[in-house]
């Protein structure tokens, strides 16, 4: 059997209505000249997908999980079974556009290229952007960037490089994913898509960005962000995500700012009464401090062993408006 030149992981959890859009976008665009595989992670869901897919998308190939695993744990399992040179991963709540495998894929051709970040627009309102890659402010504020702008903005952008690729919509080389090892299982969902740039990073690759592969997202359609539970998640997620992957010099100088910057989010949410989840990540995360040094000895070894001179295009500045991160410093991935 002849290896696809692209394998579309789509991880979903009781995620049936979402898929129905997101399968018929793929199989309305599906280019008859690039061979693709199309593979559903369901993560233990209890709303019938299996079953619906065998019926009515017999083409798609489902990887079962008999347990949740969260989002880390289902995108891992199908990125195992593909076979693709290269590897799309979608959420279930996003919709492919006309070209996307062609101008997704096409950056690739430089082999410095370890990701792609397509144009995300928000699905109820195409006009506005929901992310033109993702960018990382040196003391500890993800963000995407564009978020919010109008896509009129950026849809004559010229293709440049950028931090990552938000996983709603990433294109990863495989032998690179691979290589660094995936996601971490550990951050379940939220900013686990900025870990694994960190990785790829690391191991001496670059992000590109191309306008012309668009793809089209409901934002937090996946998860209830008022969730205590995910709000605690994403700032202990937060914390992991700082002190794992900034290489040494960048670290020493931002550890005050990244403080501030941390306290300044917890009066925010004191003021609000909704501090209680986000103060719980951050001891979360103060629990973990003995897998520190295995995190990033993990980063070092990336790059020892690729020979690699990591590039981090970390920025001194935030992205996007302040009041926002203070309140949620990104909805990445799932939202």
């Amino acid at each position: 059997m002849s290896r696809p030149a692209c394998s579309v992981v789509i991880p979903s959890y009781n995620g049936r209505n979402l898929l129905a859009t997101c399968l018929a976008s793929i199989a309305r665009h599906r280019p008859a000249e690039i061979d693709i595989e199309v593979i559903v992670a369901d993560d233990a869901s209890t709303d019938g997908t299996p079953a619906w897919l065998a019926g009515t998308h017999p083409e798609v190939t489902l990887v079962r999980l008999e347990r949740n695993a969260g989002f880390c744990g289902a995108a891992n399992a199908g990125i195992v079974a593909s076979r693709g040179a290269f590897v799309q991963l979608l959420n279930n709540d996003t919709e492919v556009t006309p070209g996307w495998i062609e101008a997704g894929l096409e950056p690739f051709s430089d082999p410095k290229v370890g990701s792609v970040a397509p144009l995300v627009l928000v699905r109820s309102d195409p006009s506005r952007v929901d992310s033109a890659g993702d960018a990382y402010a040196a003391f500890g504020w993800p963000s995407k960037r564009g978020h919010g702008q109008p896509a009129s903005r950026w849809v004559d952008h010229p293709p440049d490089r950028v931090f990552g690729a938000s996983g709603s919509s990433a294109f990863y080389r495989g032998d690179a994913l691979r290589a660094v090892g995936g996601f971490d299982p550990t951050f379940g969902s939220y900013y686990e898509d900025v870990d694994l740039a960190f990785r790829l990073r690391w191991a001496g690759y670059d992000c590109a960005f191309e306008p012309s592969c668009r793809v089209l997202h409901d934002l937090s359609a996946s998860y209830d962000h008022k969730s205590p539970e995910l709000q605690r998640r994403m700032a202990r997620n937060a914390e992991i995500l700082f002190w794992s992957n900034l290489p040494a010099p960048w670290l020493v100088g931002a550890a005050l700012p990244h403080a501030a910057f941390t306290v300044a989010q917890g009066l925010w949410r004191l003021a609000r009464g909704r501090h209680r989840p986000f103060v719980l990540g951050k001891l979360d995360a103060l629990r973990q401090w003995r897998t520190l040094a295995d995190r990033r000895r993990l980063r070092a070894d990336l790059a020892r062993a690729t020979l690699a001179r990591p590039h981090f295009p970390l920025s001194l500045a935030p992205v996007g408006d302040a009041r926002n991160h203070l309140k949620r410093p990104r909805e990445a991935t799932q939202g």
